[in-house]
């Protein structure tokens, strides 16, 4: 995948980019993409963000049903930002001789969050539960947040795919946050991105706002720095994750091995 052969997003970024397995990267700093974002959510169109990781850059070389597949890809190469949420992905850039900087998900969403950037905003959330609500309000009490939960299967599902849609077009967040998991996320936020009426910018989180709100713990610092945070997680949640870190994860390496700088 990439920009100069895919569908690229219709609102561009100005931050400059670093291409790794076909994705470009934008290359900066926490505060830098932050002060991005802030332009973007005010900006009378509509852009997206895609935080790519092992899980994603598999899911994009053949570990998804073509159909999906190529709809991931597009997403992908669409979004206005891309920021790399991996250590793993960034260990096999260095020894590809291709230096990225590790911006993750989790991270870039909490700082929004607790850094006043979503204050007086107002910030969209697809997907969660109910108590999820509730426990962000109780938290962030500066920040406006509305909620809108799809039925599981939402991507095999237009009704629903167009009732976020509607949700997005009627409300005019600023922030969107789509947290329904790889490829929905991206594949929705797409969509969104290629309607008429729709503004803001979204981010693809994952599962950012449960790490925030404390339902799931983050690796410590340390492991972190060592680039285990992936087996922190494994250990936390072994049956859910067992085989993306230890059957399909591992593809990765083959993939960075057969990569061909641009």
């Amino acid at each position: 995948m990439s920009a100069q052969h895919e569908m690229m997003s219709a609102m561009a970024s100005n931050l400059p980019t670093t291409n790794f397995l076909d994705i470009d990267f934008v290359n900066e700093s926490y505060r830098q993409i932050a002060a991005e974002l802030d332009r973007l959510s005010q900006a009378k169109s509509f852009s997206f963000v895609t935080t790519p990781n092992v899980d994603h850059v598999v899911m994009m070389n053949g570990a998804l049903e073509d159909g999906i597949q190529q709809q991931f890809r597009r997403a992908q190469a669409a979004a206005t930002i891309r920021t790399c949420d991996s250590r793993v992905l960034q260990t096999l850039a260095l020894f590809r001789g291709v230096r990225l900087q590790v911006v993750t998900g989790s991270d870039l969403t909490a700082m929004l969050f607790e850094e006043g950037y979503f204050d007086g905003r107002k910030v969209g959330l697809i997907g969660g539960d109910e108590a999820m609500l509730g426990e962000l309000n109780a938290r962030y009490p500066a920040v406006h947040v509305m909620q809108h939960i799809p039925p599981m299967g939402v991507l095999s599902n237009e009704p629903a795919i167009a009732a976020i849609e509607e949700f997005i077009k009627l409300n005019t967040f600023n922030y969107i946050l789509f947290a329904i998991g790889a490829p929905r996320s991206e594949i929705i936020a797409h969509r969104c991105a290629n309607l008429d009426g729709t503004v803001g910018v979204a981010l693809c989180i994952g599962a950012s706002v449960e790490f925030l709100i404390g339902r799931k713990a983050r690796a410590p610092r340390f492991i972190q720095f060592l680039r285990m945070e992936w087996a922190f997680r494994l250990l936390s949640e072994p049956r859910r994750l067992w085989r993306r870190y230890l059957v399909t994860g591992p593809r990765v390496i083959l993939i960075a091995m057969n990569w061909h700088k641009p």
